[in-house]
């Protein structure tokens, strides 16, 4: 028989039963939510990001020691040029993030950006600050692989279309290959602050998102996710740009007459 006390006490355990299963199932969604991670950026994108490094950094060396790796050197600008024309083109056809039409900022976008105190989650691929940093890097690769094709170090060898301009021009393709190259090292350094900056104080971890791709649902929205990675159209656009790099240095390259005297 149920006495008084005795409905109390199965009414105290059936409430700490029901308030401890909410909790469990509160605190279990709310691991799932912060362990949860959103595809942002793209394999594709990824592999050029590190390639283009690993590229700036060997083409660097290697000037820094042409008597032995001028042949080398001259090999990895045409490297970086593939690379620029694969990043035009997946800039245009890429997955959202990559696309140039989603993250190239307007002046009052920027001007928003930087005068926000709270701005975190700005944008959920490249903020504005970062979007000018890839249009400048773009520009000065662009500027140093193709003054490359034009000029020579008057020892080893010379770019594939060099003595094709005029002289005068062939001047200032060489002035832009010797002299780009110091903007290049001015915009690493801002570009490697700027990846300390947000870790130290801002507490952001940019480098391992262009290494896993995904950030997590604190940071990004699922509707920012993308789907995939694009892999097929990209590896076509990669046989493109080699082949098309292959033949603007080799097969299409004028042969010069040379004159012993």
């Amino acid at each position: 028989m149920l006495t008084t006390s005795n409905i109390c006490l199965l009414n105290f355990l059936y409430g700490y039963k029901v308030k401890y299963s909410t909790a469990i199932q509160i605190l279990v969604i709310e691991g799932l939510t912060v362990a949860e991670k959103h595809l942002i950026w793209d394999l594709p994108l990824r592999i050029f990001h590190w390639s283009f490094a690993f590229t700036i950094l060997a083409s660097w060396y290697t000037a820094e020691h042409k008597d032995d790796y001028i042949e080398l050197h001259m090999q990895l600008g045409f490297v970086a040029l593939a690379l620029i024309i694969f990043r035009i083109i997946w800039g245009i056809i890429g997955p959202k993030h990559a696309r140039f039409s989603q993250f190239i900022p307007s002046p009052k976008t920027l001007i928003v950006y930087l005068t926000k105190s709270n701005n975190e989650n700005f944008a959920p691929g490249h903020n504005p600050l970062g979007a000018l940093m890839v249009i400048l890097m773009i520009m000065l690769i662009s500027t140093q692989a193709i003054s490359g094709l034009f000029i020579t170090d008057d020892v080893f060898s010379s770019g594939p279309y060099y003595g094709s301009l005029a002289s005068e021009l062939e001047k200032v393709m060489s002035f832009l290959h010797h002299n780009t190259f110091d903007f290049m090292i001015g915009a690493i350094a801002l570009h490697l602050a700027a990846v300390a900056y947000y870790w130290q104080v801002k507490k952001q971890n940019l480098v391992k998102p262009m290494i896993t791709g995904r950030k997590s649902a604190e940071q990004v929205k699922a509707t920012d996710a993308i789907p995939h990675s694009k892999l097929i159209l990209a590896s076509i656009v990669a046989v493109c740009c080699v082949g098309f790099v292959y033949w603007l240095v080799v097969v299409n390259a004028p042969v010069l007459e040379e004159f012993y005297y």
